[in-house]
């Protein structure tokens, strides 16, 4: 199947995200003194803007490409989860499995970036100087109450869905026996799970279609230093046979990706692809863009080879745009047209 042909069948199809919902806030500014108070520089808010992150950009990535996304994770009973409720309601994202948490706040990101001369609509192509970040989150387990509304919302959706993907940043939401419950209960449908990890979970996700982790992500899972290709090889091949996948997709920042897959005599085949992009504005966020392509592309059943050659395009687009960006699918087929007359 060729990448417009796949491209072609990403509509409509239904996609549960399950994970750490995050509210980005960026503040650009000048810096042009020193405050006379301490040795330090006084920063003047000229914009504010908000944007979704963390599995809620997975999901607004998974809508924007085409797909119909059911979110499912948890907010804080505060202005932060507002915002992102209603934010998520103008998108059209189902949000039905959103709960909302009085004991923990809305995880929300705050970066603050300095700008001496620039317009707004340079701010949104240009990543300026980023002074500091600003996290404010709680990163305890969910309740077994809140673990089960989840994973009974996630059921529910099931015969209706295409795929199912976990946006696991660490937060508390995404739990081992979350984990498995979905697993359980969806490898009776056959559809593909992918999994966009982080360290606390990474081995709790045996059985699962494919992860989709950043090299320094794999790096640290194995405890080994990747300093080469071979390195990676070594690397991707204990991932694939501890967690038993089918496949597995590295990313690799101005490297491109390096995907793995499990043929049929049980041998390792290993691909690498070459980035897509030769302007990187800011990197925030171009995972979850990966992720959302590569399973929409699974659940309109194009092989892993497609599959990752649309993501690894999607992504391209999407580090060339500032914070947690989208990638419309005009965007997507004319990137498409182009690689192919190249090829």
């Amino acid at each position: 199947m060729n990448l417009k042909a796949v491209f072609e069948q990403l509509q409509g199809k239904r996609v549960v995200v399950i994970g750490d919902i995050i509210l980005d806030t960026y503040i650009w500014g000048d810096v042009k003194r020193i405050s006379p108070e301490a040795p330090v520089p006084v920063f003047e808010t000229t914009t504010e803007k908000t944007g979704c992150g963390g599995a809620a950009n997975v999901a607004q990535n998974v809508a924007s490409l085409g797909g119909n996304a059911i979110l499912v994770g948890v907010i804080g009973e505060d202005r932060e989860g507002e915002k992102l409720v209603r934010m998520l309601t103008e998108i059209d994202l189902v949000t039905i499995g959103v709960y909302t948490d009085t004991q923990r706040p809305t995880s929300t990101k705050t970066r603050v970036i300095a700008r001496a001369t620039a317009t707004f609509a340079d701010q949104e192509q240009n990543s300026g100087h980023h002074l500091l970040r600003i996290d404010r989150e709680s990163k305890q387990d969910i309740s077994p109450q809140i673990r089960e509304y989840l994973l009974d919302t996630v059921v529910s959706q099931l015969p209706t869905s295409d795929a199912i993907i976990f946006a696991d940043y660490d937060k508390g939401v995404v739990t081992a026996q979350l984990i498995k419950g979905v697993i359980k209960h969806a490898k009776s449908y056959g559809i593909p799970i992918i999994v966009d990890p982080k360290q606390n979970n990474f081995w709790h996700y045996e059985g699962v279609t494919a992860v989709t982790p950043n090299h320094k992500e794999a790096s640290a899972a194995v405890h080994e230093e990747v300093m080469d290709v071979s390195d990676l090889v070594a690397v991707g091949e204990k991932i694939l046979n501890r967690l038993s996948l089918k496949a597995l997709l590295i990313t690799r920042d101005a490297n491109g990706m390096s995907l793995f897959q499990r043929n049929a005599d049980r041998t390792v085949e290993v691909e690498h692809l070459p980035p897509n992009s030769n302007i990187v504005t800011d990197v925030t966020g171009a995972g979850d863009t990966v992720v959302a392509a590569f399973t929409l592309a699974l659940a309109a059943d194009a092989g892993f080879r497609s599959a990752a050659m649309l993501s690894n395009l999607a992504g391209g687009i999407a580090v060339g745009k500032m914070g947690c960006a989208t990638v419309t699918p005009k965007e997507l087929l004319s990137t498409i047209e182009t690689a192919a007359r190249k090829n």
